[in-house]
């Protein structure tokens, strides 16, 4: 079982990084649960996740997530990677600077049988905003 969620978790990660998200049709549970406060995101469904994920590629047309490290256990993916792309589009109100991202993040995904159902993930969301020249807020 293992095997196969890793090669659904790759199928997933190039789906992003090609911008093919009628992937995310097959692979994302349409009662999906997001546990990371994402910007211009819900908590709930595989729609919100795939407009997110249009979201990101409208200000960043080169999006990629370029996996370092995957463990998968039981129904659980843990996945280490880094967010890259290039700033060509407006984003969350900011307009595209051309700058380039290169962000680390962990995503924690918990599967039901071959769809991901919850996803915990950590990014550096300082960082990027520090790459967009935008200044975080403090907190």
């Amino acid at each position: 079982m293992a095997h196969d969620l890793e090669a659904q978790l790759r199928r997933l990660y190039d789906g992003i990084n090609t911008g093919d998200f009628a992937l995310f049709d097959e692979l994302v549970a349409d009662d999906f649960v997001e546990h990371e406060e994402l910007p211009g995101m819900t908590a709930n469904g595989k729609e919100d996740v795939k407009a997110f994920f249009q979201l990101m590629r409208s200000g960043f047309p080169d999006l990629r997530f370029d996996v370092e490290d995957m463990v998968v256990a039981g129904d659980v993916g843990v996945v280490r990677a880094r967010m890259r792309g290039t700033h060509q589009g407006e984003f969350m109100g900011i307009p595209a600077t051309g700058n380039a991202l290169d962000v680390p993040l962990i995503d924690w995904l918990r599967f039901r049988g071959d769809q991901v159902a919850e996803h915990w993930g950590v990014m550096d969301s300082g960082a990027m905003m520090g790459q967009l020249g935008v200044e975080a807020p403090p907190g």
